[in-house]
């Protein structure tokens, strides 16, 4: 019983990891976008900050994957 209940926990760890940070990573993109599009002499400095804040997004996703392997590792 227990080892199923933590496969499950395993799954939605991945699940929840995995899509809500790519929805962020998506509409991120998409604001850099429109505000490079109407400022493009502040570009350089949009594109710094959207790729620290991907990382950041990303950094989730990685944790969430580190978790799904702990509780695997656990059945």
């Amino acid at each position: 019983m227990t080892q199923g209940l933590i496969a499950i926990a395993a799954a939605l760890s991945m699940a929840f990891s995995t899509f809500f940070p790519a929805i962020a990573q998506g509409l991120t993109a998409k604001a850099a976008m429109e505000s490079i599009a109407r400022q493009p002499d502040a570009a350089k400095q949009i594109r710094s900050t959207l790729i620290i804040s991907l990382a950041l997004m990303e950094a989730m996703a990685i944790y969430g994957l580190l978790i799904a392997f702990m509780l695997v590792a656990k059945v």
